[in-house]
């Protein structure tokens, strides 16, 4: 029975030999039986893989993704046939009630405002007062835009009031590589999951490949502004520091884990929210020391 995710997310070589996944580096080879893979996502694009071994997971009904150079999934590759659960997914996702995305959409707006309040109090702005009036009065679907409110004053006060997230300055260039990094692994669990990144709760956006992961990472944005206020991040290993970011130790549902892992239990979360369809169902939200 297929129960294994396979990222492979370094330069290899992958081939097909007797039923099982052949992984080749220079000095290393790893076997994995096809028979337990469910899906193989290739985050890395200088990995080179055969036909034969594509052949040999379609037919096993392993759905196969590729990245791109930001490890953000591109494309995938499923079988003609029996490829019920696709459609499954994708049929529940589009019968998500307006209710329940809005209601989410609540919630997720109200974790950022506070994880942007909890950065402000730790450097001790006033401002975060104000965050905290925004936090409280986030309405259903955040019709009344305290997202918006709450962003131009928490910017303004840490990077200064002449910023904005659309100059071509370093403090952007910092923010959206970290954004990216959190972005990615959101977008490989959506996958994982088995639904479409580009049909989102919130975001909409006809060229965005990726609006349901912009909506989910909102809180953890954060996270990286985070980094950038407090200078854990320079010209020379900010690519450095943001990729390790995701072995940074958080908490989740009151345990102690990476980063990474806390991304994959809170996505599974948030579908089984959606799914619900009930709004008094308890969110948990990864949490993080300064």
């Amino acid at each position: 029975m297929s129960f294994r995710t396979i990222v492979i997310k370094n330069r290899c070589k992958l081939e097909y030999s007797l039923n099982y996944l052949v992984c080749r580096k220079v000095e290393e080879e790893q076997r994995i039986l096809i028979n337990e893979i469910g899906m193989l996502i290739i985050a890395n694009t200088g990995v080179a893989l055969t036909a034969a071994l594509v052949s040999a997971l379609i037919e096993n009904k392993v759905k196969i993704i590729f990245c791109d150079t930001k490890s953000n999934p591109c494309g995938e590759v499923i079988g003609y046939y029996d490829n019920y659960s696709s459609y499954k997914k994708i049929k529940e996702q589009m019968s998500f009630s307006q209710n329940i995305k809005d209601s989410l959409w609540k919630r997720i707006i109200e974790k950022k405002i506070d994880n942007q309040r909890k950065n402000l109090l730790y450097i001790d702005l006033e401002e975060h007062e104000m965050l905290n009036d925004y936090m409280n009065n986030v309405t259903l679907g955040d019709k009344s835009n305290r997202e918006g409110h709450a962003a131009k004053v928490y910017f303004n006060v840490i990077f200064g009031k002449n910023f904005t997230r659309d100059l071509d300055i370093e403090t952007n260039k910092f923010l959206n590589y970290g954004y990216s990094i959190i972005l990615s692994a959101i977008n490989r669990e959506i996958k994982i999951c088995g639904y479409l990144t580009e049909l989102g709760i919130h975001h909409i956006g006809e060229t965005n490949p990726f609006n349901l992961g912009c909506d989910f990472m909102e809180p953890l944005r954060p996270l990286i502004d985070s980094f950038v206020m407090l200078d854990k991040v320079n010209n020379e290993n900010f690519k450095d520091e943001f990729i390790r970011i995701l072995d940074l130790e958080v908490i989740y549902n009151d345990n102690k884990m990476h980063l990474e892992n806390a991304i994959k239990l809170y996505v599974q979360q948030l579908f089984k929210y959606l799914l619900s369809e009930n709004t008094d169902t308890e969110l948990k939200f990864i949490e993080y020391e300064l």
